[in-house]
């Protein structure tokens, strides 16, 4: 038989597309609209939270009975369960006891450290208030001892303050490009220096000895050859003085300084007082010098200045010498032994006017005609400098050098300044040290050193410039006085250098002041401060 087909029933639409009418098994049935762009949620849900209400809802709206809600995205499904398991009552009993005892132990630990760490800390604050206590004592020690520092004169109550000059401002002068001194004179004759002396070594030391020249320390107004050069500049001063005005602002001690103003001239001038041709030792020094015994100050400074006496003369050949062309002009008597010194008068410019005479010394020659200074340097108390020359100077001089620049550095500033205003080719100096600690009369050579002044000078930290700047203030300074006599102190506590207007007879003996009270209260204040 053949098949037999059934063609389907089309209905046709005539006024639109789709069915004409509901099919029979679709009636009575509620209808949902449904768009391709909404999202189907699981399956499954056994969550049973449904916050994001919205999340599934179609964009025809419509009825809510068949939306399909669902909270959270995939990050919230897991397959494993992680909670946790439900405890006994004796895992809960155990498990509070090792707490408690976990908690008392880390409780005991805690304070344990912090009682190690108060005591670390209680000794710290007493270390600290210990050292700041040490510092306040050595403070206030340091500004006792400068309250209790005496000045280098008595200061009346009848001088008057018309200039005063502070370190601070002094030290940042400059005077730059001063041109090269005139000799206008020549005096004296120096022997040759004994080049044996460079080869002392501790293992080798030289004994000092004593010498029996004179040694000439005038002043400018005393010198004859400055009287007869007054024609030839407006300021004069020997070189002692005129170094220390120059290194001023590195001195700790007093001083005083005569300033005389005659005319348009103007003269530099010292006290009768020894004390101001004696060498210093320790001046700049933080140690603190014991005041009376063999190692005072003042007992210190004799026994340098009769060192360096006695080595500047000690280390020459005696059978050679170099006359200049005048002899001494301070060898009163033909058969007294002087010293071995050189005198040249030299004139500096410093600019509008201002022509220096200056008064200065050579001390040796060289066989090249070459002029020297010597100097030295003397080892006291080993303990104090914490530094032994007999087992330091021959591997380690260069050390102490420099301890004794951090502990004399004014007087081998002066040193240097007084080699180069003079000219001279080498500055010798001899590290001379006592036989025995408490001896002060027996002394040996340890070792020479010799610089070049103005290389020394820039290793010492002397600005030359600065030097000659301030000079020129304090020359300036005083040409702007009245004629009189002045006077130049240093302060002893401050770092201040005061300029008096004094009385013209100030200073003088009775037989030059003649019956004056005034003078003979001066002079009486004079002797007390000697």
């Amino acid at each position: 038989m053949a098949a037999h087909f059934a063609p389907p029933v089309i209905q046709d639409n005539p006024s639109g597309w789709g069915p004409c009418a509901v099919p029979t098994e679709f009636q009575d049935i509620p209808y949902q609209p449904f768009s391709k762009g909404d999202r189907i949620g699981k399956i499954s849900d056994w969550t049973g939270q449904f916050q994001d209400r919205n999340k599934y809802h179609s964009q025809f709206a419509g009825g809510s009975q068949y939306a399909y809600y669902h909270e959270g995205d995939e990050s919230t499904f897991r397959l494993v369960d992680t909670s946790k398991p439900q405890k006994t009552a004796y895992q809960k009993n155990r498990q509070r006891f090792n707490n408690a005892r976990l908690k008392r132990e880390r409780e005991k630990q805690q304070r344990k450290e912090a009682f190690m760490m108060g005591q670390v800390q209680q000794r710290g604050k007493q270390q600290r208030k210990s050292q700041k206590n040490m510092h306040y004592r050595r403070y206030n020690d340091r500004q006792q001892t400068q309250k209790n520092r005496n000045a280098s004169v008595v200061v009346r109550d009848s001088w008057k303050v018309v200039e005063e000059m502070d370190f601070p401002r002094l030290a940042k002068l400059k005077l730059p490009d001063v041109p090269p001194p005139e000799d206008l004179y020549n005096a004296g004759a120096v022997e040759f220096y004994d080049k044996m002396y460079d080869r002392i070594s501790t293992k080798n030391p030289k004994v000092l000895e004593s010498n029996s020249r004179t040694f000439h320390r005038v002043t400018t107004t005393d010198d004859p050859i400055i009287r007869k050069l007054t024609s030839k500049g407006n300021v004069f001063g020997t070189d002692a003085i005129i170094s220390t005005l120059m290194c001023c602002t590195r001195s700790v001690h007093s001083w005083d300084i005569i300033v005389q103003r005659v005319g348009k001239k103007l003269f530099f001038d010292k006290r009768d007082d020894p004390n101001f041709d004696l060498l210093p030792v320790y001046e700049t020094t933080q140690e603190e010098l014991k005041e009376e015994g063999i190692n005072s100050p003042y007992n210190l400074a004799v026994e340098a200045t009769y060192i360096n006496q006695n080595f500047s003369q000690q280390c020459l050949k005696k059978s050679e010498s170099v006359k200049f062309e005048h002899p001494n002009p301070f060898a009163e008597d033909k058969g007294e032994e002087v010293a071995s010194v050189g005198y040249r008068y030299r004139r500096y410019t410093l600019g509008e006017g201002i022509n220096l005479v200056i008064r200065c010394e050579h001390d040796a020659a060289l066989p090249n005609n070459q002029f020297l200074s010597i100097k030295a340097l003397n080892e006291f108390d080993p303990r104090l400098a914490k530094i032994d020359w007999r087992q330091k100077l021959d591997s380690q001089i260069g050390s102490v050098l420099a301890t004794e620049l951090k502990n004399n550095s004014n007087k081998m500033a002066k040193w240097t300044c007084n080699a180069i205003l003079a000219g001279s080719a080498l500055l010798k100096i001899g590290y001379v040290s006592r036989v025995a600690m408490h001896d002060t009369t027996r002394h040996v050579i340890l070792s020479t050193q010799q610089f070049n002044p103005k290389s020394f000078a820039a290793q010492i930290a002397l600005d030359m410039d600065n030097a000659w700047g301030i000079l020129r203030v304090i020359v300036d300074t005083c040409l702007k006085m009245p004629e009189g006599k002045y006077l130049l102190l240093r302060d002893p506590n401050k770092g201040v250098v005061r300029l008096y207007d004094i009385p013209d007879n100030t200073f003088e003996s009775d037989e030059d002041s003649g019956s004056s009270d005034e003078g003979g209260d001066d002079s009486s204040d004079e002797e007390n401060t000697n």
